[in-house]
């Protein structure tokens, strides 16, 4: 046998061995939200659980800014190995390829889908202040005093700021709208009433809503959600140019692209080995979050569509950052 023939063998043999006893060192997924948000708080939860299955650390790191795209690109250009994962949403990953004009990735083409943990919808909230009770009568107020309400959004271009534009374009009204760098800030913000209202995921402000310090008065989702069962849908508004309100963002695990195959099956299979327990599934349902579990194929289905449905929403809004 050749010296190059054994290169090869050799070389293989020892990929085909890395991928069989993967993982042999810590895994570390990168979050490209700040810390307390719905992407943090699922990327916790899965990795504790993928670190007592695999006897090895799941160490998450948060690296935020630029709307997502830091982290992302991290990944993007790190070794594809499979000891550096991306946990994000559809919010960043299918966003920001229309947002972005000069994006030093491709969303689709830089990664390899592994696997969907949860989708969950975004909630209307707004200050206590606000004297409208239901979305119909928000709707009659912003009608009635155009540019008298604000809404913040964790950034401009981010899934808030489109949800908001969204609304506005459908019930034909006008809010001024306020960014903000992250959702922390926007919520913190909206309960101490310096902005009126925001959509923002369950998970970031269930907390506050149970607590009384804000009021919730739509959903997003085509259903209604078990957290919240009381909460009307927006579709649910009796507008007819709101009826076929719908949106319900993905949160995932993504790897750099080129990655072997057989480790994105084995946390593939792993991810909904553990999202199909009770425990996990349980603490899902707390954060008004429902468990969606795909093959790498059927999430990167998934990702094509969503790519070319926010583009749609972004052109319409005129959202666009340098």
């Amino acid at each position: 046998m050749s010296q190059a023939l054994l290169t090869v063998v050799s070389g293989t043999l020892c990929v085909s061995s890395a991928a069989q006893d993967y993982p042999t060192k810590p895994v570390r997924f990168v979050v490209p939200q700040v810390p307390g948000g719905a992407t943090d708080v699922f990327a916790r939860a899965m990795g504790q659980r993928l670190s007592d299955r695999w006897g090895r650390n799941v160490l998450v790191e948060n690296r935020f800014g630029a709307g997502g795209n830091l982290g992302t690109e991290l990944v993007a250009k790190s070794p594809a190995d499979g000891y550096t994962l991306l946990v994000t949403y559809a919010g960043s990953q299918a966003v920001n390829q229309s947002l972005y004009p000069k994006l030093a990735f491709d969303s689709v083409k830089d990664f390899q889908t592994v696997a969907t943990i949860a989708v969950t919808p975004f909630l209307l909230i707004v200050n206590n202040s606000v004297p409208a009770k239901t979305l119909k009568e928000l709707i009659a107020l912003a009608r009635a005093k155009p540019e008298l309400l604000s809404y913040a959004s964790s950034g401009n271009g981010s899934v808030n700021h489109l949800l908001g534009e969204m609304l506005k374009v459908d019930a034909g009204i006008r809010m001024r709208h306020i960014p903000y760098k992250g959702v922390a800030p926007a919520i913190l913000d909206v309960m101490a009433g310096q902005v009126d209202l925001a959509f923002t995921s369950v998970p970031s402000v269930i907390q506050h809503v149970a607590s009384g310090r804000m009021r919730v008065i739509a959903v997003t989702s085509a259903q209604r959600v078990s957290v919240a069962p009381t909460v009307p849908t927006i579709a649910e508004s009796g507008l007819g140019n709101l009826a076929g309100f719908d949106v319900n963002p993905w949160w995932g695990i993504l790897a750099p692209a080129g990655t072997d195959m057989r480790i994105v099956r084995k946390v593939n299979t792993d991810a909904n080995d553990v999202l199909k327990t009770k425990d996990l599934q349980d603490f899902l349902k707390a954060q008004g979050a429902d468990v969606l579990l795909t093959t790498p194929e059927e999430f990167h289905k998934l990702l094509v569509a969503d790519v070319a449905k926010w583009s749609k929403v972004v052109r319409a809004s005129g959202a666009r950052i340098d």
